[in-house]
């Protein structure tokens, strides 16, 4: 499914919404996404260009399911197996994405915005980047990307990431490719981060077939129905990139980041660009969510993990909650040590049973209130690697971020508090007590739903 497909989709389901009205790519456009936040927006008109803004492709797990083919249910269950099952995407010959070739290189050209005053400068935040390590492979991730000339980015790069470790073994110069306008299956592979070695794209094609293309100018292969494609390498240069809003909807500070040089573009005819809205719904959950298969992943090797939860509260990024069907007295705090092996950045995550909602903040909440006790169940890790975009953690140039982590297991606790093993029926007692069902409609009751104020009176009765 190409980001076309997608729109298509969006459009049939009625979560498509269009904006006619003239925009500027400068601070005006990413207001008015902001506005319509959790929507899928094509804005039409872009002043100065001729070419289409989509916003908002990551930010309905429905929809996201619906374009793998799945149900909302089933997604998790998906990415994680596609995580544990990559398959080698298929070379085609020509491609759309090669569709135009430009002469000459002129970034000025594709309606990159600048999101809110006070950013470092334009910025590129959809693009998946492909690079290839001398010992690993092909490698595709995020980088958020601020423009320093017609020709030019500083790319974030993060440290002890997969771009990283590969600039390391080169000198700092590699050839990369920047893709825009990719499909729902392809972000999602490469906001993953699976173990080093294992390729994004075959992620992504088990997810959804996903064909891909040699590059022109570079060793590279990108998807081929990408919108745009800009081929050139890390320079061995650095230039201050930043300030930023993140993840975290705090300002990131300015660093020494690579340079990368744009050497040849190709895109589709009548290319669409993606501007992903820093800090807001797409951006989270594009972020968040994949996160979630890891954790899985790491959480199933020690128990029976039933379902995981990046939660929004969290910045979709540094909070969890697992939810595991426990069968030893250990396996939460098991779970605890597994969520954080499964996401670096995770920084505070609860372990639940498989009675609680973990979409319910309130559920989790009375978890926590009735089935956790601080002094033996409370799990903390100080001086850990941490999440770069926390602003509360240590953060030293060119250093790895710092930062302490805390686990709650919130499972029923099998053991009393003189250290005797509780009965099943003991455990059992900590479940909510529900009231029986009344059948209130077939006794003769009005819908207690029903606005036309019958309620209460019947309810007298």
């Amino acid at each position: 499914m190409s980001v076309r497909d997608f729109i298509r989709l969006a459009e049939q389901a009625g979560r498509l919404a269009y904006v006619d009205s003239e925009v500027d790519r400068y601070l005006e456009l990413a207001a008015v996404a902001a506005d319509m936040d959790g929507q899928t927006v094509l804005f039409r008109r872009v002043k100065g260009y001729d070419v289409p803004v989509l916003v908002g492709v990551c930010s309905d797990r429905d929809l996201l399911a619906r374009s793998l083919g799945v149900e909302r249910l089933n997604l998790l269950a998906a990415l994680a197996r596609a995580l544990a099952n990559p398959t080698p995407p298929p070379v085609v010959a020509h491609a759309p994405c090669q569709e135009v070739v430009e002469p000459a290189v002129n970034l000025d050209a594709i309606p990159i915005l600048t999101h809110i005053r006070g950013d470092g400068g334009p910025y590129i935040t959809s693009g998946v980047a492909i690079i290839r390590d001398p010992d690993l492979g092909r490698n595709m991730s995020f980088h958020r990307l601020m423009q320093i000339g017609p020709d030019r980015f500083a790319a974030r790069v993060v440290e002890g990431r997969g771009t990283a470790t590969a600039l390391a073994k080169t000198g700092g110069r590699l050839d990369v490719a920047i893709c825009i306008g990719v499909s729902p299956a392809v972000l999602l592979a490469a906001a993953m981060s699976p173990p080093k070695g294992v390729d994004e794209l075959g992620i992504a094609n088990a997810l959804i077939p996903t064909p891909v293309v040699r590059c022109k100018t570079v060793d590279l292969e990108v998807p081929a129905d990408a919108e745009y494609v800009l081929e050139g390498r890390f320079t061995g240069e650095y230039a201050a990139e930043g300030p930023f809003i993140d993840l975290t909807e705090t300002w990131d500070i300015v660093r020494q980041q690579p340079v990368v040089e744009i050497q040849c573009i190709t895109h589709r005819r009548n290319p669409i660009y993606h501007a992903l809205l820093p800090g807001r719904s797409e951006h989270k959950l594009l972020m968040g969510m994949p996160r979630e298969p890891t954790i899985f992943a790491e959480v199933s090797k020690v128990a029976e993990c039933v379902d995981v939860l990046i939660t929004p509260g969290g910045t979709s990024w540094l909070h969890a909650v697992v939810q595991i069907r426990k069968r030893h007295e250990d396996d939460g705090r098991r779970a605890i040590e597994a969520a954080f092996r499964g996401h670096g950045s995770l920084k505070h995550v609860v372990v639940v049973d498989e009675d609680i909602d973990i979409h319910s903040p309130a559920q989790v909440e009375w978890a926590i209130a009735t089935r956790f006790q601080a002094a033996h169940d409370l799990i903390v890790l100080p001086d850990e690697p941490g999440s770069s975009l926390d602003p509360s953690a240590h953060h030293a140039p060119g250093q790895k971020t710092r930062t302490s982590k805390m686990g709650l297991d919130a499972t029923i606790p099998w053991r009393t508090h003189d250290g005797r093993l509780r009965t099943p029926e003991e455990r059992a007692e900590f479940r909510r007590v529900e009231y029986p069902p009344f059948g209130l409609l077939k006794r003769g009751f009005s819908n207690p739903n029903s606005p036309n104020g019958a309620r209460g009176q019947n309810l007298r009765e």
